[in-house]
């Protein structure tokens, strides 16, 4: 089999069984991440081709459609997922600065000024970052604020960036945090604290 038919034929898997009850539920588990910030939820159904995550597929697939450009950085901009992408989202891959979501490691994503943060008259025009993590868990950095009782905890991949982005509130980008078929969200009105 030649590369380009291995491609196309991994393009047409991996999606959702029952696309509308997997998109529902994929959807109510991304909105309840981003509700509770710092707090795990489990998100699964969708298997995209390497290096991304089960929870990274399928919230690919519950917020991407053809209206919503995507960027991809590092290892997770490859033939084989962007035909995935394309096959089962249509979104349009672009540019950083163009994009509505990007995919990838904190570090493929550098220098996270790059992506939209909105301005002060339509705020919600920001980038949402998708963040592919070695490990997801409930501990290290501190976080409070809207959507959180007291605080949690949540492992970040550095903290400075994501204390400047809250600098600019109600401006800058959004975050998910993806490893498995977990996702944990991190949005702009996060207060962060660093482990002491």
């Amino acid at each position: 089999m030649s590369q380009t038919t291995q491609t196309q034929a991994q393009a047409y898997q991996g999606g959702f069984q029952d696309p509308s009850y997997d998109s529902a539920h994929a959807f109510r588990a991304a909105m309840n991440a981003m509700a509770r910030p710092g707090t795990l939820e489990s998100l699964s159904g969708a298997n995209a081709p390497t290096p991304i995550s089960e929870a990274a597929a399928t919230l690919l697939m519950t917020v991407c459609d053809p209206g919503t450009g995507l960027h991809l950085a590092g290892s997770a901009d490859n033939d084989t997922l962007r035909a995935w992408i394309t096959f089962h989202t249509g979104a349009p891959l672009v540019s950083a600065e163009e994009a509505d979501f990007a995919l990838g490691t904190w570090d493929a994503l550098q220098p996270v000024r790059q992506f939209k943060i909105g301005d002060p008259s339509y705020p919600d025009r920001a980038a949402t970052l998708i963040i592919e993590m070695p490990n997801l868990e409930q501990s290290g950095t501190t976080l409070s604020g809207p959507g959180i009782k007291t605080s949690v905890q949540l492992n970040l991949p550095e903290v400075a960036a994501f204390k400047a982005n809250r600098a600019l509130f109600p401006l800058g980008f959004d975050c998910f945090f993806t490893c498995g078929t977990n996702v944990a969200a991190l949005p702009r009105s996060t207060l962060i604290e660093e482990a002491a």
